[in-house]
């Protein structure tokens, strides 16, 4: 797949998630996939913005000892060919003057000696994590792209007012800011230079075709049906657990099944016998296991964060076929036709079992139609051809505050 019918382009992308550690549908790990086909790419790991908490624990520890290990690996290939990947050392003092300056120079050597390595003449910088903004428009680049995914300033943890400056610092210097969420991309559009709304991509043929294979995963294979499933990252910013929690106790004839990786206390969860926790599960495995859901579920929280967000997960569900339930949230309204919306525990138990009792092939057919088109190749060519229709402009380093 050419996904920029152009040849030899470099990308330097600082990313928003681990590589090593992180389910790989995101944006960014979709884009750099396709344009390694065509260019080298160094994927960095994110950048550590999160101030340390040891309040935490052992949640605490155990993502201390996963961002060691992904620190001690150094530079490595990815596994897809022309694609590199570095975890580099970086702390959270962003909000401290002096030791910010010192961790942005560390930081800029780090990437600076791999960019050489890998023989990067002025590759296209891309920036998908807010924290690496200092670093990443002092790199030399041809261009510079910001990827506003989402509203980082309201994400759990995180200096708001530090990142919010960085947010400001990345969309005066980017040749290109690309929105995934309409809504914020209207908010914002006029503080940039370019922008373009790009939709979110579905791994189409993945998902639309894992019913052709017959392979189930035991670990599903044992949970009793009617399934109601999700897979995300499983964390209170992006799921409301008071929800799952009372769907558990008004749908105790059901199962409830959650995939994914998490960083928070999941007891409460936990101890709901028809609640079943599976982890993270790579990639290429989720549409096996999803397939078994009859009925997909967005229990997503209303918050600042899930209104500016466009979750993934809902494009892979409808190219599953299945029947989707979802708390309101702005992503929806292009697919209200055909996913079930539902304000509170009581109304959204009365969908699920709506949804349960559904039996039209011609919605299947439907919701996979919806997102045949919205391929990652497709989003691919669209994010880069709009690149490519932009002048660089000259980089003119403002300090931040």
């Amino acid at each position: 797949m050419n996904a920029t019918n152009k040849k030899d382009i470099s990308i330097v992308c600082f990313g928003d998630s681990d590589w090593w550690y992180h389910n790989r549908g995101h944006l960014d790990f979709q884009l750099m996939r396709r344009y390694a086909q065509t260019g080298k790419v160094l994927y960095i790991n994110s950048v550590v913005v999160r101030k340390f908490n040891v309040q935490e624990g052992t949640m605490f520890l155990r993502r201390l000892k996963r961002k060691i290990r992904s620190i001690l690996r150094g530079m490595r290939p990815s596994g897809i060919e022309n694609m590199a990947v570095y975890s580099p050392f970086s702390m959270p003092v962003h909000h401290i003057f002096g030791a910010r300056h010192l961790n942005r120079l560390a930081l800029s050597l780090q990437v600076g000696h791999c960019v050489r390595k890998l023989g990067m003449a002025e590759p296209i910088v891309w920036v998908a994590c807010p924290g690496a903004a200092e670093v990443a428009i002092r790199l030399p680049n041809s261009k510079l792209v910001y990827q506003r995914s989402d509203r980082y300033e309201d994400f759990p943890g995180l200096d708001s007012k530090r990142v919010k400056l960085y947010d400001q610092l990345l969309k005066r210097h980017a040749d290109l800011v690309i929105y995934v969420n309409r809504d914020l991309w209207l908010q914002e559009k006029a503080e940039c230079k370019k922008t373009i709304f790009l939709d979110q991509g579905v791994d189409y043929e993945l998902f639309a075709h894992a019913d052709r294979d017959q392979h189930i995963p035991e670990e599903i294979r044992r949970i009793p049906h009617p399934i109601v499933g999700l897979f995300s990252h499983i964390d209170e910013h992006k799921i409301d657990f008071p929800l799952v929690e009372g769907l558990s106790d008004l749908l105790s004839d059901m199962s409830i099944v959650l995939i994914g990786g998490s960083n928070v206390d999941l007891s409460c969860l936990a101890s709901h016998k028809n609640i079943h926790l599976l982890g993270q599960k790579p990639y290429e495995q989720i549409p096996h296991y999803a397939k078994c859901f009859d009925v997909c579920f967005l229990p997503c929280p209303q918050s600042h964060w899930v209104e500016a967000a466009n979750p993934i997960k809902l494009k892979e569900f409808l190219a599953l076929g299945k029947p989707i339930v979802s708390a309101p949230c702005s992503a929806i309204e292009t697919y209200k036709d055909l996913v079930y919306v539902a304000s509170d525990v009581e109304e959204f138990a009365e969908a699920v079992r709506e949804a349960c009792d559904e039996n039209d092939p011609e919605l299947v057919a439907a919701r996979r139609a919806r997102v045949s088109g919205s391929t990652w190749e497709a989003k691919a060519i669209e994010a880069m051809q709009a690149l490519y229709e932009v002048t660089p402009t000259s980089a003119e380093c403002l300090e931040v505050p």
